[in-house]
């Protein structure tokens, strides 16, 4: 499908306006809405490409700035340490509740756009994918993926380093696929691990692959893309959204 040219908005949010990008599909019609979540650098090229090959396939696609109570509305930060090293100090310095009260003012946002069929899903990369996966204990996300979820087999995302996202684990009631590079030293083997017990603890409905790639395979910038990988996950998570949300 051809895309509609994207929207920039300020969603509302208990500490101060979200700027939010949206994609969609051009031809008029509901679509179901899917939240992107980004890694640390907000919302860079490869987002935006992940974002409209979403949208493309029949989604409203919307790209939140993660930080936006931290830096200027339309801040990228670069990829590299610099910039990494100011996109940990906000995942860190952020609070927990602040992340959360972000998803749910954007899932009544989207539920308010005309265009959105009423279905929600979410996606996220690195700390994304960790936002994703809290973004799924509201029960109007129906699926969610999360690649390489940064922080949640430590409980460290967020000011004090102290979140409950495994506490919380049974709280998602939509269904979660986790992709994971198992040569990412981001997240360990013991650290996938730890997740897997608890989701089958919890008994929460979820796929899970291991793929043998580098943290930030994903994204088509950098020597760690990995185009077949890349393609096969694009592959997996359509299909999860289609069964679930189209």
């Amino acid at each position: 499908m051809t895309l509609q040219e994207e929207t920039v908005v300020e969603v509302p949010t208990l500490t101060g306006p979200m700027r939010t990008y949206l994609i969609q599909p051009s031809a008029p019609g509901r679509y179901p809405a899917v939240i992107l979540y980004s890694e640390i650098f907000q919302v860079t090229g490869p987002i935006r490409r992940t974002a409209a090959l979403i949208a493309g396939h029949g989604y409203l696609v919307a790209i939140p700035e993660v930080y936006h109570e931290l830096e200027p509305a339309g801040t990228v930060l670069p990829y590299d340490q610099a910039g990494a090293d100011i996109g940990n100090d906000h995942k860190y310095g952020k609070d927990l509740a602040a992340y959360d009260s972000d998803a749910l003012a954007l899932i009544q946002y989207l539920q308010a756009r005309s265009e959105c069929s009423g279905k929600l899903g979410a996606v996220g990369i690195c700390l994304g994918g960790h936002l994703a996966f809290r973004a799924a204990m509201h029960p109007e996300i129906l699926a969610t993926v999360c690649f390489y979820a940064t922080d949640i087999h430590s409980h460290s995302l967020g000011r004090g380093k102290n979140d409950d996202s495994l506490v919380r684990a049974g709280d998602i009631k939509g269904e979660l696929l986790h992709i994971w590079g198992r040569q990412d030293p981001h997240v360990p083997l013991e650290g996938r691990n730890l997740i897997k017990a608890r989701l089958d603890e919890v008994g929460a409905s979820f796929q899970w692959f291991e793929v043998n790639g580098a943290h930030a395979f994903l994204r088509d910038e950098g020597y760690r893309y990995d185009p077949a990988l890349a393609r096969l996950c694009y592959g997996l998570l359509l299909e999860v959204f289609h069964r679930k949300l189209a």
